[in-house]
């Protein structure tokens, strides 16, 4: 019985840690994704910036 309860409470532990692990995924999916578009829009706004400044020159 003793066995029983250790196995089932080990089960539910490994559970809980597997949910909580793909949820931290999840938000660290969901926050490359952000940083990837602002570094994208950083870039394009940069080099907008550096286009102007050539085109001011002649």
């Amino acid at each position: 019985m003793r066995a029983t309860l250790w196995v089932v409470g080990v089960v539910a532990g490994v559970l809980i840690l597997l949910g909580l692990l793909v949820e931290a995924i999840r938000w660290l999916i969901i926050i490359g994704v952000i940083a990837l578009v602002v570094v994208i829009v950083l870039g394009v706004v940069k080099s907008r910036q550096a286009m102007q400044h050539r085109g001011g020159r002649r």
